[in-house]
């Protein structure tokens, strides 16, 4: 037999859950973005494995420190759990090559596009990508997911949905995290 999954959703952070006014760290910067703790909520109900993959090359620029992305992670937590959700598990990456702050500033494979924040949210959580969804407002931030096996939607501004979408563009767009979650779910 073989052990128990779960269907998992790869929540982005900055500029899907909550706003992004560049550089986000500071637990008081903390905005959600309008219907994101709603999202999470239903993901919560319908049994999902709620993570945060997260870039956070702020770190490697000097911008913040590990401790401010916790600290921050803490407050996001602290405010769902008002309205009774929650996120499972968050991953960060904090490196970037243009870095100035070493250990920070190499190439690694957790940086979006890369998948190891990913993998490690699958083994951590006994996540099915196949029945799980990512997403975010960067193509970046879907990448790692689809070809995990995900299902994935894009989060763009309203003028640009109706842009016409390539037929091989493996995900969907839609303007806000609670309607991705509700098409997903749909």
């Amino acid at each position: 037999m073989s052990p128990a999954t779960f269907p998992g959703a790869f929540l982005d952070r900055d500029g899907t859950i909550n706003m992004d006014a560049g550089y986000v760290a500071k637990p008081e910067d903390l905005e959600f973005t309008p219907g994101a703790v709603e999202a999470i909520l239903t993901l919560n109900s319908h049994g999902y494995k709620v993570t945060v993959v997260t870039n956070q090359s702020g770190i490697a620029r000097g911008f913040h420190t590990e401790a401010d992305v916790h600290a921050f992670h803490t407050e996001m937590s602290r405010q769902l759990a008002d309205s009774g959700a929650h996120i499972d598990r968050y991953y960060h990456c904090p490196h970037h090559t243009e870095g100035t702050v070493p250990p920070y500033n190499i190439e690694c494979d957790c940086r979006k596009p890369g998948d190891a924040m990913y993998r490690r949210a699958i083994a951590d959580l006994a996540i099915d990508p196949s029945k799980s969804i990512a997403i975010g407002d960067k193509v970046t931030d879907l990448i790692p997911a689809i070809a995990l096996g995900a299902t994935a939607t894009l989060i763009v501004p309203k003028d640009r949905l109706e842009n016409p979408l390539p037929e091989e563009e493996p995900f969907q767009r839609v303007e806000t995290l609670q309607l991705a979650v509700k098409r997903f779910l749909a």
